[in-house]
């Protein structure tokens, strides 16, 4: 039976395309569709519509409009934007498909803008939906989620070493907002759950950069000091090109190593709202260790190779930085402060102590995630030595 478009007294000016159009999806392509109406003006229109649509009018036998569906349709020539199944996730999505979400039908003749970030085998994880799932959860704000009233009512060098502390904090954060911010727009669309988690993760780093400055301020007009050798570690963060070496030096080591001192800071914090601070960057952070780590198992499962890459990248910072300075002495030192709860030298040195164990347990997660990327026991003591003092 023929697919027929009955209008009645609707033009196609208001509406009827759409009936016509159902009509010739019906039909399929070559094939033909009948077109019925009262409307004074439809073969005129009619005629215009399928010109452009890339259809041809006949005139039937009994005077009626038959429309023979062409070749040149938008859906003619279309693809779908993704492969069979409910992900859809293709190993190397084409360019022409540009900015179409995954699954639609991409009509032939569009844009085709470049997306360095295009095979699979560079970004993705199959715990991307998950985990972008589970960081908007755990979203939160800075104005409800931390009482700014608490009482901040320690003595001044107390408070100096979190000023001190909380400086350090903001600058590294800062670079860990920089580097998923430049690759982001680099993942191809196709891939949408990485982008979304790598804007997810920007802004959190962008709400610990509030947070952090904002305790920092309670009761100082200043930051403290930011020193050269610092500021040289963070910038080969920035310079590594490597969407996956990048990912490694910040996720798996940087933010990894500190995921232990935000606990350590949550833990020996001398009021609520420093503590509260830590506490919540700590979560935050973990997730972004559980997306690096999750891309960087299944890329290493797929090459070995990339093993030994990940290893030249921690061995080629290292030279970079071996003539700097390394930690903040200022930082260090407001740390043990912080571990001690008071000036009595034997209290001093029970805080000395427990920043020399926090050095400690990072480099144990540190060799804890090398050997979960693959390394031996040997190779992960070795490349953990060789992370940056600076802890990031």
């Amino acid at each position: 039976m023929t697919p027929t478009a009955d209008l009645g007294p609707l033009g196609l000016d208001r509406g009827g395309h759409l009936v016509v159009r159902r009509a010739l999806r019906a039909a399929g392509p070559g094939e033909v569709a009948l077109v019925r109406g009262s409307h004074p003006d439809l073969e005129l229109h009619l005629r215009a519509w399928c010109r452009v649509a890339g259809h041809t009018v006949e005139m039937g036998s009994g005077g009626e409009l038959r429309v023979r569906a062409g070749a040149t349709s938008r859906r003619a020539g279309a693809e779908r934007a993704g492969g069979p199944g409910l992900d859809g996730v293709v190993d190397r999505p084409r360019a022409a498909w540009g900015l179409a979400v995954r699954g639609a039908l991409v009509e032939a003749g569009g844009p085709a803008p470049p997306f360095a970030l295009d095979r699979k085998e560079a970004v993705w994880t199959d715990d991307a939906p998950r985990l972008y799932a589970e960081a908007v959860a755990a979203q939160w704000d800075p104005a409800t989620a931390i009482d700014w009233t608490a009482p901040v009512d320690h003595e001044d060098e107390v408070e100096d070493a979190v000023v001190q502390l909380l400086t350090y904090l903001v600058e590294n954060e800062q670079a860990a907002l920089v580097v998923p911010a430049r690759f982001l727009g680099q993942v191809h669309p196709h891939f949408r759950e990485v982008q979304q988690l790598l804007a997810v993760q920007v802004a959190d780093e962008a709400r610990h950069l509030e947070v952090f400055s904002r305790r920092a301020r309670l009761r100082r007009s200043e930051l403290g000091l930011s020193t050269a050798g610092g500021q040289a570690s963070l910038v080969t963060l920035l310079d590594e090109p490597d969407f996956g070496l990048a990912g490694f030096l910040l996720g798996v080591l940087g933010e990894g190593s500190f995921l232990a001192l935000l606990a350590f800071v949550a833990e020996r914090a001398p009021d609520p709202i420093t503590a509260r601070v830590a506490a919540l960057a700590a979560k935050d952070e973990a997730r972004h260790v559980a997306f690096a780590l999750s891309h960087l198992r299944r890329a290493v499962g797929l090459d070995p190779a990339l093993r030994g890459r990940l290893g030249a990248a921690i061995e080629r910072r290292h030279a970079a930085l071996q003539h700097t300075a390394g930690l903040n002495a200022e930082v260090f030192d407001a740390l043990v402060l912080l571990a001690a709860g008071g000036w009595a030298p034997d209290a001093l040195g029970r805080g000395h102590d427990r920043v020399v164990a926090l050095v400690d347990e990072m480099d144990r997660a540190r060799r804890h995630r090398l050997k979960m990327l693959g390394f031996s026991d040997a190779q992960a003591a070795s490349l953990s030595a060789l992370h940056t003092r600076n802890f990031m």
